[in-house]
């Protein structure tokens, strides 16, 4: 357990970037509300941004500045370099593991650190990945869905369709011996699911898959399909299941996801003043 300390100028607002004690080799940086104070009782909720294979971590903390500020809520940007543990490493943190490092756990342990740092509630907290981001989010929930409140999945380049006849990452046989845990697809149905993409984000010269490739599901994310056919079929494979999803193309926006930054906000405060309104259990 992070033992807490005392706070600092630079810990409050646009912080640093810190390195996790669970694991050096990686770090992450946080937006705390200006409002934020050790002699108060106020909790905050806590919102995850996870980066596309840019890594650009400090814009996608201070673009959610304003909705950090405006809905008491701890944003916090894990970083996932290139280079660990093989040099020239892009993708590894995008399918939750890489030989022996656990990318999933690598965030479960900065949430804890956070947690025992500032007063958040981290018991089920917001998600959201662009890109490789999307990638990362979207397994991340199946594997954890009882710590996600909402997630919003963005453009991922591959999908894992909820198909227990398809391998991982294709879909989700085989991930209690892969991943140490099975996907059950009913506890999907308690976090909030929000896909989004840009309407003209159709180029695939970066997602191109062939037959052999971990990701490639015949008929819907071979060769040359575009990320728009592979967010339908996400889509309809959470639907299949019973999951509510909020199904978001934006028109005019190719692959940029500080273009759909907005969208996603709009969609994080719907979810935390619903549940601020909703009776206590």
């Amino acid at each position: 357990m992070h033992r807490p300390r005392a706070l600092s100028i630079y810990d409050i607002g646009r912080t640093p970037m810190y390195a996790s004690q669970y694991d050096q080799r990686f770090s992450y940086c946080l937006h705390v509300p200006d409002d934020y104070s050790a002699d108060s009782g106020k909790v905050y909720s806590l919102a995850v941004l996870v980066h596309g294979t840019e890594r650009d971590v400090q814009t996608y903390r201070d673009s959610f500045a304003d909705f950090s500020e405006a809905n008491d809520c701890v944003v916090l940007v894990p970083l996932f370099p290139v280079g660990i543990p093989d040099p020239g490493e892009f993708d590894g943190y995008k399918y939750l593991r890489h030989g022996d490092i656990r990318f999933d756990l690598i965030l479960l342990a900065m949430v804890e650190e956070v947690t025992g740092t500032y007063r958040v509630d981290s018991r089920r907290f917001l998600l959201f990945g662009f890109s490789g981001g999307g990638h990362f989010a979207h397994r991340f929930l199946y594997l954890h869905p009882e710590r996600v409140r909402a997630v919003t999945i963005g453009a991922p380049g591959a999908v894992t369709l909820l198909d227990e006849s398809l391998p991982w990452p294709a879909g989700i046989d085989g991930t209690l011996e892969t991943l140490g845990r099975r996907v059950d697809p009913s506890a999907l149905r308690e976090t909030a699911v929000h896909l989004l993409i840009g309407a003209e984000d159709t180029q695939t010269r970066a997602i191109r898959v062939g037959a052999g490739h971990p990701a490639w599901i015949p008929g819907v994310n071979d060769e040359g399909v575009p990320r728009t056919g592979r967010m339908l079929a996400l889509k309809h494979s959470l639907e299949r299941h019973g999951l509510a999803v909020r199904y978001d193309v934006v028109p005019g926006v190719g692959h940029h996801g500080p273009s759909l930054f907005g969208r996603v906000k709009n969609f994080f405060t719907h979810v935390l003043t619903a549940d601020a309104r909703a009776p206590s259990r």
